[in-house]
């Protein structure tokens, strides 16, 4: 789609302008340095966020966000900067507050298209004309912004869509980062949690990277397969509690009871092997992207902003997983889970940093159920001083076959909503599947 003068007539989303935001006052720290935990993900696509809200004066509320994103600016500096290299060639976050950085913001419009069509439980096929920066590694952020935000127009409503640099900042980041957002458009002075900015406490080992050039400047090809079907399955808070209970109600007698988590997990990996259709002997793998930030020694603040989360893996036959009940499956990732302390996450960065390897974001394992974001992400409570998000959802990048991301569900309690990706035919077996689909 060509813009012309900043001006995109065609395509269902119309682009109106595109700008620079810059903190508000001077950045006094200019650089950043890349810990290992940032920097296995810097191949991975940016990570992308879509937050609805329905009847809203269009024109104040972005004048709003626009103010209140320069005072933010201010806290969360790394988001102004670039990626670039040291004198020895190790990745950090540079330009902070540099007039060659700032975070791009687009104001489009769609008028013909509603909340409730950008809210439905099927992905809609313009999504990524919704959310900025589709397509793009986040090794691009040597020459492209940390952030995009993209504040669109529609028929009823603001549909707020951004882009975060996954190399700089994970999930936990990133929602602390979208709630001080909000706070400060609602009239704070300050926010009340400031962020932990030494990544150097959480990781101190300079690694070097070797990044093809054609890879940085855009120029090599991405891989980029035909989207694949995505799906939300909504899990009322009563939905949650009976998984719950029927997985502990087999749990070994002396064992820990299984955690909301390790439940709705084996009940969604049991239903995606079933859909799939696996052979006995095939493998399949529950991936989980665990936050880091309470188990390494010593513990890192909630507020630490950067990636401090490590992949964990449970692999087994897809025979064995669907022949045993569910606390079998419930079992192995409450082990692997609680295994994962801070000699295990020590371990694991220091082999990486022995033999650092670039991974793509379907690096997640054969057959695998990856799950991405978390219900305890305060996604709700993201209010600019116009209500709560209609919808929360995830863009299309970094999405794959069996890709799953939890959010917690709009009516509160222990409700979840799970973004499934899978193949055409998976998922419309998943979706007639009355023991994953409840009500």
């Amino acid at each position: 789609m060509a813009i012309e003068n900043g001006i995109q007539e065609e395509g269902v989303v119309k682009i109106r302008s595109r700008t620079r935001a810059f903190s508000n006052k001077k950045v006094e720290k200019t650089e950043c340095p890349l810990a290992t935990f940032d920097l296995p993900y810097v191949t991975f696509f940016y990570n992308q966020k879509l937050l609805l809200y329905r009847e809203v004066n269009y024109e104040e509320m972005v004048e709003k966000l626009k103010e209140g994103l320069g005072v933010v600016l201010e806290f969360f500096y790394p988001l102004t900067g670039r990626l670039g290299k040291d004198e020895e060639g190790v990745l950090r976050i540079e330009k902070c507050g540099d007039d060659n950085g700032g975070v791009e913001v687009i104001e489009a419009e769609a008028v013909d298209i509603s909340v409730e069509e950008l809210s439905e439980d099927n992905v809609s096929s313009f999504m990524e004309e919704i959310v900025p920066f589709s397509g793009i590694l986040n090794v691009q952020g040597f020459h492209k912004p940390l952030l995009a935000v993209q504040f669109t127009r529609l028929k009823d409503g603001l549909a707020l869509g951004c882009a975060f640099n996954h190399a700089v900042l994970d999930g936990t980041a990133t929602w602390h980062f979208l709630s001080s957002w909000a706070e400060i458009c609602r009239g704070a002075d300050k926010i009340s949690v400031m962020p932990f900015h030494d990544r150097t406490q959480a990781r101190d080992t300079r690694v070097k990277l070797e990044i093809p050039d054609a890879l940085i400047s855009g120029e090599a090809p991405v891989s980029l397969e035909p989207p694949l079907p995505e799906r939300i399955f909504r899990f009322s808070d009563a939905a949650i509690e009976a998984i719950k209970t029927k997985v502990n109600a087999g749990r070994p007698e002396g064992t820990p009871p299984f955690s909301s988590f390790q439940c709705l997990g084996t009940h969604i990996w049991h239903a995606v092997t079933r859909a799939r259709g696996l052979k006995p002997d095939e493998f399949t793998v529950f991936t989980i992207f665990v936050d880091c930030r309470k188990r390494v020694s010593p513990p890192m603040p909630a507020s630490y902003f950067g990636n401090l989360i490590q992949a964990i893996f449970t692999v087994t036959a897809a025979g064995v997983l669907l022949t045993n009940p569910p606390e079998f499956a419930a079992g192995m990732l409450q082990q692997v889970i609680t295994s994962h302390d801070a000699k295990a996450i020590t371990a694991r960065s220091e082999e990486w940093e022995a033999a650092p390897k670039l991974f793509e974001f379907r690096d997640a394992g054969m057959n695998c159920v990856a799950v991405g974001s978390s219900p305890r992400f305060p996604v709700y409570d993201v209010d600019f001083g116009f209500g709560r998000p209609e919808r929360v959802r995830s863009g299309r990048a970094n999405k794959f076959d069996g890709m799953v991301y939890l959010y917690p569900g709009r009516e509160g309690g222990k409700s979840v909503d799970v973004e499934v990706c899978l193949t055409a035919d998976a998922m419309e077996k998943l979706e007639k599947d009355s023991g994953f689909v409840m009500i």
